[in-house]
């Protein structure tokens, strides 16, 4: 069932998602070279203490983890796509990094995540990187009421596929509110016109995920959690938690 949200509670949502802009803006600024991904995680846990919210990611387990989140970050590193665990290891030059993160204060969540290059930048990933923006971006500008789901998949879609990257199947964006998961899903490819029609107070997080060699398959990691592309290629994922209102989409967690 899709929650339609107050004003008031889109408003609160934005609160959440202030400290989760803040977290990421923090994170990016962070993530050099020699830093380990736990250090990043102590961080993000830090902005969480300092602005009094909680993490959604922490101790998630849906039906296909084989044991809950252990972190309040997801960060993935090259070849993994999303949900990537925090470990000891440290970046290195080159490494392109996509950090998820969420926060839940006064009971609503909110989610986003970013894509960045550690150190010197391939130029191929920075051009996998601005796609996944401009993907994120036309994703975005189709979330107006009177449009329907089937027409924020095909704006995300269709930037990801004229640009030849792949798509991770089965994976895509979904409602938020007062959990990080709600209906309705939002794939991140469609066809315009279909789905479920996008009404004032629906809070999606759409959150286009990028392969750079053009495949969709995946697997995942040896952790139950981390999902990689099965040829090993370079991989980004963008995310914002997005308001439907009568005046337009408003993102709650901008950066």
């Amino acid at each position: 069932m899709v929650e339609l949200k107050t004003d008031a509670s889109i408003d609160a949502m934005h609160e959440a998602g202030q400290v989760v802009g803040r977290a990421l803006a923090a994170l990016r600024d962070a993530a050099g070279v020699g830093v380990s991904l736990l250090e990043l995680d102590a961080l993000a846990r830090e902005v969480l203490r300092e602005a009094g919210a909680t993490s959604p990611f922490l101790g998630y387990r849906p039906s296909f983890a084989p044991a809950p989140f252990p972190a309040v970050l997801c960060a993935s590193v090259n070849d993994a796509i999303v949900h990537g665990v925090p470990t000891g290891y440290r970046l290195r030059d080159g490494d392109l990094l996509s950090l998820d993160f969420g926060a839940e204060l006064g009971g609503w969540v909110g989610d986003s995540a970013t894509s960045l290059v550690v150190g010197r930048p391939r130029r191929a990933d920075l051009r996998l990187i601005e796609t996944a923006e401009r993907a994120l971006a036309a994703g975005i500008d189709a979330a107006v009421v009177g449009n329907r789901i089937g027409d924020i998949a095909h704006a995300v879609g269709s930037v990801c596929r004229a640009a030849g990257y792949g798509i991770p199947d089965g994976f895509g964006g979904h409602g938020v509110g007062r959990r990080m998961h709600e209906d309705p899903g939002v794939p991140n490819e469609g066809r315009p016109g279909r789905g479920l029609p996008l009404r004032h107070g629906m809070v999606l997080a759409i959150e286009p995920m990028l392969i750079a060699d053009g495949t969709d398959g995946y697997h995942a990691a040896p952790d139950g959690w981390t999902l990689r592309t099965n040829g090993g290629a370079r991989a980004a994922h963008v995310e914002h938690t997005v308001a439907i209102t009568e005046s337009g989409p408003r993102i709650l967690t901008a950066r």
